[in-house]
């Protein structure tokens, strides 16, 4: 195959447009479908609507190539694209644990009666093993091209902040595949990125669906497993980034993912878990991952304990205290606060009667219009002025940054909770600091 593809992407969130954008940029025609007009409005006119480093400058050359558009017609993309790639959301189902595919089936219901030619669809967001298999069957039932229609599955991998890098030069690719057709053109999607040497391990359907979860549930369970440790220290007087740099001195460790601290948060992490174990259950296999609750459950603990720090520090009680919050954002370089533990425990000190003041440098807009109730600040100098107890959330590297004397000269008392182990102890503690931190005496 010497012609590359046409390729559409269905869904323009942050894995859509972000696919669409760097594909465009890496010389491939491509049209993004999405059925918010306001969405596809502003990508069109060079907008990015959600914080991602480099990706703006990207949109911009991708525009003015005139290898990438946008459109809310289904029809459109049907006639227009050789690959589709199916990239909408996938969130918790409210009440439930369980994936919701309210999105995933949408698509694929408002895509297929268009497809009246040989076509692939290639499934990127995460799904629970099993709905490849089943939206195959509704692609064939729907698509007028029936049988020419081929479903496989391609996960993505992207860490928010570094969308771009892992998009254009990922450490992998998987493609889930029934044929060598649907593998011929899934590599011919992915010329480019697979000509700079990147591994492709190629698959079944339901291989392809489960890497991504099991991926993230080894991740989980890693940061989960360090904070357990940190309780441990906690009751021992033993120190756990002693015991972390210890341990990552093990090859068959590693330091990668054992950063003790308030845990993990954002889109993909907590709620692919929880989906997995449901998942799991739901196929009679839900004892060999039951482990998950409780790397959830971990995960959940960090907040009320970062809480029982902070209350610790203010003598047993939050009603009154001033506090500041430096982060809202679920990890820097990123606007998303989704599960954020960040904005978790601000909102439950706001709860316990504390005077809570955030700032954020890139999520202060989203935590504004999710919650109205708390107070916000224009710089961390700005939020801590006059406060009780400095809670560092978020670390951010201008957080890190920060000079103790500097913050001490607008404080009311020096005292900090470094939720993320992401600050020197010895320093502020020699400017006079009293300094907290999760699993360190």
């Amino acid at each position: 195959m010497n012609e590359l593809p046409r390729l559409t992407v269905l869904g323009t969130g942050y894995l859509g447009a972000t696919h669409a954008i760097c594909m465009a940029v890496l010389g491939y025609e491509v049209l993004g479908v999405d059925v918010d007009e306001r969405k596809i409005e502003r990508l069109s006119s060079g907008e990015v609507p959600f914080f991602e480093p480099g990706l703006p400058e990207l949109l911009t050359k991708a525009l003015d190539s005139g290898r990438l558009r946008f459109t809310t017609s289904f029809e459109e993309a049907a006639e227009f694209g050789d690959v589709h790639f199916l990239c909408v959301g996938t969130p918790q189902q409210p009440g439930s644990d369980a994936c919701d595919l309210t999105y995933v089936d949408g698509a694929i219901r408002s895509l297929a009666p268009h497809l009246t030619r040989k076509a692939l669809i290639a499934g990127k967001s995460t799904v629970p093993v099993g709905t490849a298999a089943r939206l195959t069957h509704l692609v064939r039932e729907l698509a007028p091209a029936g049988d020419e229609v081929e479903l496989a599955w391609n996960p993505e991998f992207l860490r928010e902040g570094f969308a771009v890098d892992d998009t254009m030069r990922p450490n992998r690719l998987v493609f889930g595949v029934t044929s060598d057709w649907a593998r011929e053109q899934l590599h011919a999607a992915f010329r480019p990125v697979i000509d700079i040497g990147t591994p492709v391990v190629v698959t079944d359907l339901p291989t392809a669906e489960l890497v991504k979860v099991a991926a993230n549930s080894f991740l989980a369970t890693k940061i989960s497993y360090i904070n357990a440790m940190a309780e441990v220290c906690e009751a021992t007087g033993a120190d756990v980034r002693d015991l972390a740099t210890a341990l990552a001195h093990d090859d068959r460790i590693g330091g990668k993912f054992l950063q003790p601290g308030l845990g993990f948060g954002g889109g993909c992490l907590p709620k692919d878990i929880r989906a997995f174990a449901h998942r799991a259950e739901e196929i009679g296999v839900g004892q060999a991952v039951s482990f998950l609750r409780e790397v959830d459950a971990i995960n959940r603990r960090r907040r009320s304990r970062t809480v029982d720090l902070v209350r610790q520090l203010l003598g047993g009680r939050l009603d009154g205290a001033r506090i500041a919050c430096l982060g809202a954002a679920f990890k820097p370089n990123s606007d998303d606060i989704r599960d954020a533990p960040a904005l978790d425990v601000a909102r439950t000190m706001h709860g316990l009667g504390a005077h809570v003041r955030v700032y954020d440098p890139a999520a202060l807009d989203n935590a504004r219009r999710a919650y109205p109730e708390l107070r916000y600040g224009t710089s961390a100098l700005d939020v801590a002025a006059d406060a009780d107890v400095v809670v560092l959330l978020t670390e951010w590297a201008e957080f890190r940054e920060i000079e103790p004397d500097v913050m001490a000269g607008v404080v009311a008392k020096k005292r900090i909770v470094d939720g993320r182990h992401a600050l020197d102890a010895d320093r502020w503690r020699g400017a006079g600091w009293e300094y907290r931190a999760l699993g360190r005496s």
